[in-house]
C-alpha cells in the first residue's frame, strides 16, 4: 500500500487481483462492515465512513500512479477488473 515513485513494479493481474484491483482495501472494507455489524454504534459507523473515504482517496491516488507507470496495460486491466470486486 502506498506509492513509491522510485520503485518500478510489474502490474500484478493474477491471484486475488483477478477479482479485485484492490484486494487489500476490499478486505479492510469487509472488516469495517463486520465491525459495524458486530458493534452497531455511532463510533463503529464513523470508523466505517471515515475508513471508506480514506481508502477511496488512496485508491484513486494509486490508480493515477498505475496509469502513469503502466499506461495501456493498466487501462485494459481496469476495463476487465472492477475496483473492489469482479465476479466472472
Amino acid at each position: 500500500m502506498g506509492i513509491d515513485n522510485s520503485a518500478k513494479t510489474e502490474l500484478i493481474t493474477h491471484g486475488l487481483f483477478r477479482f479485485s484491483r484492490n484486494p487489500i482495501f476490499l478486505g479492510m472494507t469487509i472488516s469495517l462492515i463486520g465491525f459495524f455489524l458486530a458493534f452497531p454504534t455511532v463510533i463503529a459507523f464513523a470508523f466505517l465512513l471515515t475508513g471508506s473515504m480514506l481508502m477511496q482517496i488512496q485508491i484513486r491516488l494509486e490508480e493515477e500512479y498505475l496509469l502513469k507507470e503502466h499506461g495501456e496495460i493498466y487501462i485494459a486491466y481496469k476495463k476487465k477488473v472492477r475496483r473492489m470486486l469482479s465476479l466472472y
